[in-house]
């Protein structure tokens, strides 16, 4: 079965509930179980050596020292000493766990975050600002490192440590105990608004990143710098940036200060709890209780430590809290729905021969809306054929052309390849069978050869000065400094648009597509320019075929046929010179553009 089209929903329109947000948290670290048990062991034993500490005072200053026993002494001593020695010892090993552990996640969530945006289809690209993505990747998921790396491990020992103390406190008076833990409850309050308070925050600090990233992603791009410069919006713009950072700097300020005084009263509470502790133990004694010095040491002792693990138990919840935010931005993300997918059992194609057809094609950019950008295409191209795609603009010519690759789907009708329907090919046979060069050139941040290598990973340099010399571009390529190690610069900037478009094609020679999709490959050209790259396009289209979407007719006269789209229905097709004998659209498309490319020269009359 072909999967069906979901309509791209934006994330913001999304939300998760807590408690299942909560869940699939955990089931995050569940692949690292194993070493999440171990840290949890680690944890226990430093929490349980932690507490033997204050007995083993309470023995010096109720058995040894009163008692004069200097062996019973040393050995308490040394036991201090050796309890010290095995928590930092449990401390480093839970931290280097937990750390690894942590780690690993993020890098789960972020390859989980890429994989799934390579899937998302162009709409979604063309809705969403390039500096949100790179946001959701880098800031959101980097804002939860510490969360991920050691809010988990903080949250069982300090809950461990507390246990275990608030059960010695027991141990050594229950009244002193009660005294302790009045106020808990009041602390668990505070902490669970303070941390709602720092969620909502939280959210509106991470989106104000996100826009900065888009402004700073968009405006000191090599496009944006010109675009700035050549406008004279320099200052303009670092206004607008300086506007952004400054509601920036007010976020950062009010999640800072957010429920400090709150944090800061259970801090002093906690503090003055010691001579709590004396005041109650003075009254306890005068009722005739009978409470020794070491066991009241012991108990402060205690007390003060389970002051730490209390205040950070609280503050880890907070932390948790404001994290949901985080990790509730990201499942955004994981959670868009792919609308082009392979089916459950793909064909795959082992030769490809090169038939495509387009069987009552209709497509529309919203489904919701009637408008229909392409609306009832029928056209077949053989293998080896070439067809012309021809019309005004917005007549549906490109949108035509990104269907074959499923860059989207037909809404209704299909399109083939060698017969089968392209929704039910696998990707790898689509990617291997479909070569695209558009007006567009992308050009990574790389050598020459990089980029080339691009279309295939191991290809040879041979092969490559082939294609380069097949695209007409190698001469120029050996003529640099640094030849095809030569770094092409952001977008191919260090290259002119004729060159790119030549490596473009190189490229492409080097994938070898037995279809080959031009969408406007020459339109930005100047004619000699154009004349160069078109003799590369001859030299990569022989032998394949070829569906050339046009705005200079003059690149489509030798098409096998040529079909003219107007209001995405097709309004002629035939031949160049029997569409130039119907003296209809097309017709009035060759005397455009040649007033177009010579306005000066007469245009000669077309025949009726």
């Amino acid at each position: 079965m072909r999967p069906e089209t979901i309509t791209w929903t934006p994330p913001d329109k999304q939300s998760e509930q807590p408690p299942a947000q909560v869940r699939r948290i955990l089931r995050l670290f569940a692949p690292y179980r194993g070493r999440l048990a171990l840290v949890g062991l680690l944890v226990g034993a430093a929490s349980l050596v932690s507490v033997a500490s204050p007995f083993l005072l309470k023995a010096i200053l109720d058995t040894a020292i009163p008692q004069g026993r200097t062996g019973l002494l040393t050995l308490l001593a040394l036991g201090m000493i050796l309890i010290a020695v095995l928590t930092s010892v449990f401390g480093v090993l839970q931290t280097l766990i937990s750390t690894t552990v942590g780690q690993r996640v993020m890098h789960d969530l972020r390859t989980a975050v890429y994989a799934q945006l390579q899937r998302m289809p162009l709409a979604f690209f063309t809705r969403t600002r390039t500096g949100e993505v790179q946001s959701r990747i880098a800031n959101d998921i980097g804002g939860m490192q510490a969360t991920v790396t050691s809010t988990a491990t903080s949250l069982v020992s300090n809950l461990t440590a507390v246990v275990a103390t608030v059960v010695a406190m027991l141990a050594l008076d229950w009244r002193l105990t009660l005294v302790s833990l009045l106020m808990l409850p009041v602390f668990v309050w505070i902490s669970r608004r303070v941390g709602r308070e720092r969620k909502k925050i939280t959210t509106q600090r991470q989106k104000q990143m996100a826009a900065m990233a888009a402004t700073v992603t968009e405006s000191l791009s090599v496009s944006g710098i010109l675009l700035g410069r050549t406008m004279g919006r320099a200052d303009s713009l670092t206004r607008s940036f300086a506007a952004e950072s400054e509601r920036l700097v007010d976020l950062e300020v009010r999640a800072s200060l957010a429920g400090r005084w709150r944090m800061s009263t259970i801090g002093i509470v906690m503090a003055a709890m010691p001579a709590l502790i004396y005041w109650a133990a003075g009254f306890a004694l005068q009722g005739g209780a009978t409470i020794s010095l070491g066991t009241l040491v012991a108990f402060v002792t205690l007390q003060q430590g389970l002051f730490r693990p209390a205040v950070s138990l609280l503050s880890t919840g907070v932390d948790i809290q404001t994290s949901l935010a985080l990790f509730q931005r990201i499942f955004e993300y994981l959670d868009l729905p792919v609308d082009i997918t392979e089916p459950a059992e793909p064909v795959r194609l082992a030769r490809v021969r090169g038939e495509v057809r387009f069987e009552g094609v209709d497509f529309a950019y919203d489904p919701q809306q009637s408008a229909l950008t392409l609306d009832g295409v029928d056209v077949s191209v053989p293998a080896g054929g070439s067809l012309a795609v021809v019309g005004p603009t917005g007549s549906g010519k490109s949108t035509l052309s990104y269907l074959v690759p499923r860059l989207y789907d037909v809404t209704g009708g299909r399109v083939t390849l060698d017969g089968v329907d392209v929704r039910d090919l696998d990707f790898d046979t689509l990617a291997r069978a479909v070569g695209v060069v558009s007006q567009e050139t992308y050009l990574f941040h790389a050598s020459v050869a990089d980029n080339l290598r691009f279309a295939k990973p191991d290809a040879t340099d041979a092969e490559i000065e082939q294609a380069a010399r097949a695209a007409q571009i190698h001469d120029h390529i050996a003529a640099l400094p640094e030849g095809y190690d030569t770094v092409v610069g952001e977008r191919g900037y260090r290259f002119s648009g004729g060159e790119k478009q030549r490596l473009a094609i190189a490229r492409t020679i080097l994938r070898d597509p037995p279809v080959l999709i031009l969408d406007e490959a020459t339109s930005a050209l100047d004619t000699r320019t154009e004349q160069a790259v078109q003799e590369a396009i001859d030299a990569l289209s022989a032998g394949r075929t070829t569906i050339t979407i046009a705005h200079r007719l003059s690149t489509v006269r030798d098409a096998d046929e040529i079909v003219v789209l107007d209001g995405g229905r097709i309004a002629e097709r035939g031949g160049h010179d029997a569409l130039l004998a119907l003296d209809g659209r097309y017709a009035e498309l060759v005397r455009r553009d040649a007033r177009s490319v010579a306005p000066a020269a007469p245009v000669a009359p077309v025949a009726s």
